[in-house]
Order: structure tokens, then C-alpha cells, then sequence
């Protein structure tokens, strides 16, 4: 199974977000996520045995409870995306983030070595150069992080919500 860890936004924030993609796209090309695709990314675990899914149900890397602000959109030219995200990580996501991480450790799960960067990819094989439109005022809450096991496929990845974490 292929498995991440990540945020989900509430319906209304994935709806603007989405909404804004398409409005961009029509500037960058590229092909734009869908609302119910978008997320940030807490922690890549690649492919796992199904075997080992069971322990990731009793993960305690608990949180706060806080909000995520949407401040910023940038285009990344290597990676050819457009995201958007917080200008400065909110302490109380990067401490989920190390915790999270700490844990997956200590039981042999192996996480990305790169350093975290909180961000929202949006549109995928964007063009650069192009100067993005205000951000929508939104609201997102973060309440819970989620476990989700994509399965790759020609047009665009399928998510799929296997567990799902309260925050405190």
C-alpha cells in the first residue's frame, strides 16, 4: 500500500483553493487538483507491506489543535507546480510534524530525510512566470491529520482516508 500522512482542509477551504487553482491555470496550464484531492502532506511513507498498516492505528503523535493559514502562492519552476501555503510553519504544526516523525522512527517506518516545508500543491506541469492572483480569504481549522493510502493512475492519483487522528 501506498501511504502518506497529511492535513485535509474542511470542504470550504479545498472548494476555494480549488476554486483559485482553476482561475490560475488558465495563466500557467498544467492540470489543476481537484477539491477533494487537496491536502498537505505531513509524512511520505512510500509503499508498505499491508501487514504493517495495523501499527500505525495506535500512533499517539498528538497535536494541538490550531489553524492553518493560507498566506502565500508560489510557483516551484524545478518541481513545474504551483502551491500555496503559510508564510511562516505554525509551532504547533511543525511540533506534529516532529512528533509524527519520531514516531515512525521508532517503529522502523522510514520517512522522507528532507526538511519539512508546509505547503499545498495546487497545479501540477505549471509554466513559470506568471503572476498569481490574490489568494481567497479562507478558513482552515486543523482538527485531525489522516492517514491516506493513494493508488496511482494515469489522469491523477485516487486518495483514500484509512485512518484518521484527532488533535487535542
Amino acid at each position: 500500500m501506498r501511504l502518506f500522512f497529511a492535513l485535509w482542509p474542511p470542504r470550504e477551504a479545498a472548494d476555494a483553493l480549488h476554486a483559485w487553482a482553476l482561475e490560475v491555470r488558465r495563466a500557467t496550464g498544467g492540470r489543476a487538483l481537484g477539491a477533494e484531492s487537496i491536502h498537505l502532506t505531513l509524512a511520505f511513507l512510500g509503499e508498505i507491506e499491508e501487514r504493517r498498516v495495523a501499527e500505525l492505528s495506535g500512533l499517539s503523535a498528538g497535536g494541538e489543535r490550531h489553524s492553518l493559514p493560507i498566506e502565500q502562492a508560489r510557483h516551484w519552476g524545478r518541481n513545474r507546480i504551483v502551491w500555496v501555503g503559510p508564510r511562516k510553519t505554525p509551532t504547533a504544526l511543525r511540533s506534529l510534524v516532529l512528533s509524527l516523525d519520531l514516531e515512525l522512527k521508532d517503529r522502523s517506518f522510514r520517512t522522507e530525510s528532507r526538511a519539512f516545508s508546509a505547503h499545498v500543491t495546487l497545479i501540477r506541469n505549471a509554466r513559470q512566470g506568471t503572476i498569481l492572483p490574490p489568494l481567497p480569504a479562507l478558513d482552515w481549522q486543523v482538527e485531525e491529520f489522516v492517514l491516506v493510502r493513494s493508488r496511482l493512475a494515469a489522469q491523477a492519483p485516487s486518495y483514500e482516508v484509512v485512518g484518521r487522528y484527532p488533535l487535542k
